[in-house]
């Protein structure tokens, strides 16, 4: 089994503790590659819009973004996680989520999202959360996966770990074993099934791309959809 983690800070903090715990139950039999941002993927999208219109090789960070890009592909599941910075996911992984705008549904997701599983560990101080999560699972789902979980912790009091109260630290940890044995539980030889919400976005981008492939043959993301067979009879989900 292959987990992907992309982490959206560096510190060390309450939300690294939380996916520590999830992550504890797979380390014995699971190849773990984790990210940290921005470390390992440093820059901003400049919406040049290369990656869209000339391909993602052409983006100035694709040595970055197609390393990271490459280890989610082989994922059996995927993890992200992230403190909620003012009631939004870190300017970090809003820089990497960004980066991968070409993988979106209307230009050119990659068929292997459709069978993924993720999950998003969000930590935040009193609120912030949900809004936290919505900016990573929006990204998740247009990418094509429709099997996401969701783990959000609030704190009301102090947001150092070592301060936290016993029983918090408890709490926090029984829910972590919880989610982690759900997803220990999977059969990963099966992908996750496509929800209904992912087919309808897939069917209007497709009926958008192939009237711009009527109008133009040679536009990228048209001859993408259209070497996939999605054009034709062929989706994603049945691969």
């Amino acid at each position: 089994m292959k987990i992907t983690v992309i982490n959206g800070t560096e510190k060390h903090g309450v939300t690294y503790r939380l996916k520590e715990m999830f992550l504890a139950p797979f380390k014995e039999h699971a190849e773990i590659m984790e990210y940290y941002l921005p470390r390992d993927c440093p820059h901003f999208c400049n919406g040049c819009t290369n990656c869209c219109l000339k391909g993602e090789q052409t983006c100035k960070d694709a040595e970055y973004v197609q390393s990271i890009e490459n280890s989610l592909l082989k994922a059996d599941l995927i993890v992200m996680t992230s403190p909620a910075y003012v009631f939004h996911t870190t300017g970090a992984m809003k820089a990497l989520l960004d980066h991968f705008a070409y993988r979106w549904m209307p230009h050119r997701p990659a068929p292997e999202m459709f069978g993924k599983r993720a999950v998003i560990i969000v930590q935040c101080l009193g609120a912030g959360a949900k809004s936290a999560v919505k900016d990573i699972k929006h990204s998740l789902s247009w990418w094509g996966i429709s099997k996401i979980s969701v783990f959000t912790g609030a704190l009301m009091g102090d947001i150092v770990w070592d301060r936290l109260t016993e029983k918090k630290r408890t709490k926090f940890h029984k829910k972590m074993k919880k989610l982690s044995g759900k997803f220990l539980r999977i059969n990963y030889t099966k992908p996750a099934q496509t929800n209904l919400i992912t087919k309808m976005k897939f069917y209007f981008c497709r009926m958008i791309q192939k009237s711009l492939r009527r109008n133009d043959p040679e536009y990228y993301d048209g001859k993408y959809w259209s070497e996939h067979g999605w054009l034709e009879k062929v989706r994603p989900w049945k691969n």
